[in-house]
C-alpha cells in the first residue's frame, strides 16, 4: 500500500511538471481569479460525478460534522485563500522569487508535520531539504534578495497550503483520497465564487473567449489528475516526504522542455536537477543508508 501510494505522489510531480510546461503554450487570461475560480469549478464537478460513478456519495451522508468542517476548512485554506494571495503576490514581485519562496513549503509542511503528526524529522532529511533548496535556487536562477508586500503574500499562501496539506493528512486518516479532493475543490470554488461576488467580478465568467474556454478544459483536466492522486497517495505517505517528492516538478518541466522544444539547459540547472535527486534520496532513503553503513562499520 506505501509503494503504491509513493508511486500516485511520483505521478503528480509528474502532472504538475507536465503543467507548467504545457502553460507555456496555454492562452493567457486577464484575470487570474477567474481562471482559478472557473477550473475550480470545473475539478470539483469532475470530483461530485466521480463519486456518484464510484458510489462514494452515500459516504458524505455518513460524515460527522467535525468531517464536514475539516473538508470545508481544507477548502477554505487549501483551495481559495491561498490562490488568491499567491496571485496577488505574484503581481507584486518577480515570478522567479515567487516560485522560489512557493518551494519553500515543504520546510513548513516538515514543521507542522512533526508537530501536529508526530512525524519523524531525521538528520538526513536536513541534510536533503539542504539540496532541494540549493537546487530550487539553481533551476531557477534566483536567491531571494529582497522581502516585499508581494513576497509576504506567497510566503502566507505557502504557509496556508502548508497547513492544508498538514490537515489534509489528519483527515485522510478516515476518509479516502477521493473524498478529501472532492472537499477541497467544491468548498474551495465556493469560497472563491464568494470572493468574486463580494468583489463584483462574478460576471467576467460569462465573458471568456472560446479558446480561452478550451484552454480552462485543458488545464483542469490536468488539475483533476493532480489532485486525485495527490490526495490518494498521500493517504499512505508521510506528509513531509510527499511535499518533498513535488520538487521534482521543477526538473521535469526542465526536462520537456529540452525535450520537446530544444530548449538550452545549462550546467547551473543540470547541477540543480542533480541536486533535486540527491536530496529526495536523502530524504526518502538516507535513514535507510545510514543504518546499513553504520551496520556495515561495526561489522
Amino acid at each position: 500500500m506505501k509503494n503504491k501510494g509513493y508511486i500516485l505522489v511520483f505521478l503528480t510531480a509528474l502532472i504538475s511538471g507536465f503543467s507548467i510546461f504545457i502553460n507555456k503554450f496555454g492562452v493567457s487570461l486577464a484575470n487570474p481569479y477567474i481562471f482559478t475560480g472557473l477550473k475550480n469549478i470545473i475539478v470539483a464537478v469532475f470530483l461530485s460525478c466521480l463519486l456518484i460513478l464510484l458510489k462514494d456519495f452515500k459516504i458524505l451522508k455518513r460524515l460527522a460534522k467535525k468531517d464536514w468542517f475539516l473538508l470545508i476548512t481544507i477548502g477554505l485554506i487549501g483551495g481559495s485563500v491561498p490562490f488568491l494571495l499567491f496571485f496577488k503576490g505574484l503581481s507584486l514581485t518577480t515570478a522567479a522569487q515567487g516560485s522560489f519562496l512557493h518551494k519553500t513549503m515543504f520546510l513548513y509542511v516538515a514543521v507542522l508535520a512533526a508537530v501536529f503528526l508526530k512525524e519523524k524529522i531525521s538528520r538526513e532529511f536536513l541534510i536533503g531539504a539542504l539540496f532541494l533548496l540549493s537546487s530550487s535556487a539553481l533551476i531557477l536562477k534566483t536567491v531571494p534578495h529582497s522581502f516585499g508586500k508581494g513576497d509576504l503574500y506567497i510566503v502566507l499562501a505557502a504557509l496556508l497550503w502548508a497547513g492544508e496539506n498538514v490537515l489534509s493528512k489528519y483527515t485522510l486518516r478516515k476518509l479516502s483520497g477521493r473524498v478529501v479532493a472532492w472537499g477541497r475543490m467544491f468548498f474551495g470554488s465556493l469560497f472563491i465564487l464568494l470572493f468574486l461576488l463580494m468583489t463584483s467580478q462574478i460576471s467576467l465568467l460569462g465573458a471568456l473567449t472560446p479558446n480561452q474556454m478550451v484552454w480552462v478544459l485543458i488545464t483542469s483536466l490536468l488539475l483533476f489528475g493532480y489532485v486525485i492522486t495527490w490526495y490518494s497517495g498521500l493517504k499512505s505517505v508521510p506528509v513531509s516526504k510527499a511535499t518533498c517528492i513535488l520538487l521534482l516538478g521543477s526538473p521535469i518541466t526542465t526536462l520537456f522542455s529540452f525535450a520537446f522544444l530544444n530548449s538550452t539547459v545549462v550546467s547551473a540547472e543540470i547541477f540543480g536537477v542533480s541536486l533535486t535527486l540527491l536530496g529526495l534520496i536523502l530524504v526518502l532513503g538516507g535513514e535507510y543508508v545510514s543504518r546499513k553503513v553504520q551496520k556495515y562499520v561495526r561489522i
